[in-house]
């Protein structure tokens, strides 16, 4: 990967304040495409990192068409291309899967939020839930609703629509020291215990217990 990307080695990434190689980006994204891939829930959107991504790979293709078609180096820097695109493309599409499936539960989530506490959504993720939301209801009302009694015509999706599971179990290796992680019972019979997760190791635990961990990236998921 460094050969591919190291002829545009001087981008940097401005909009997270530090600066970043085209490697240590990539590996960003991959960061996020695995943790967005096995989460249950919709996570904070990258779109900073996507951007840099799609302006690197701008870069790349420009740079592959200054080397000539029988040079071997163009095969394989034409293979991470094709490689970094698949992994972009894949985190994206996740989200957009998270979003159809949980629409009415990821717009209240963004809707509720605290001012300054990072958004779950992109401009135009959100632009494309509330269209969801909305071309659902039309659908709803016109094939369905429109011929039920009056006092049946209205669908709370809030209800209708199910939530995230947060209690599904996930596998993660931990990135930095955890220690003094409270565990809940898996049986009535069971109480409470405490975990330390020590940097390397991987688990199999509930999505629950280590959110917070997975969005300040102490852990990753696998």
């Amino acid at each position: 990967m460094s050969d591919a990307l190291s002829e545009d080695g001087s981008e940097q990434n401005d909009s997270q304040e530090e600066l970043m190689t085209p490697v240590e980006l990539i590996a960003k994204l991959e960061e996020a495409w695995l943790n967005e891939k096995f989460s249950p829930d919709l996570l904070e959107n990258k779109s900073e990192i996507v951007e840099c991504v799609m302006e690197q790979l701008t870069h790349m293709e420009d740079n592959l068409q200054r080397v000539s078609k029988g040079d071997m180096k163009a095969s394989v820097h034409r293979m991470e291309i094709d490689r970094i695109r698949f992994v972009l493309s894949s985190y994206l599409r996740s989200r957009l899967q998270k979003i159809e499936k949980f629409f009415p539960h990821v717009l209240e989530k963004e809707k509720s939020r605290a001012d300054g506490d990072p958004s779950y959504l992109s401009p135009e993720e959100y632009a494309f839930a509330r269209e969801y939301l909305a071309n659902t209801e039309t659908y709803l009302k016109a094939v369905a609703l429109r011929h039920m009694p009056p006092n049946l015509q209205a669908v709370d999706m809030m209800k209708a629509v199910p939530e995230p599971c947060l209690d599904s179990f996930v596998f993660l290796r931990v990135k930095e020291q955890q220690d003094n992680i409270m565990v809940e019972p898996e049986t009535d019979d069971q109480r409470e215990y405490v975990v330390d997760l020590d940097v390397g190791s991987q688990h199999l635990m509930r999505y629950r217990t280590i959110a917070p961990l997975v969005s300040t990236g102490a852990v990753q998921l696998i």
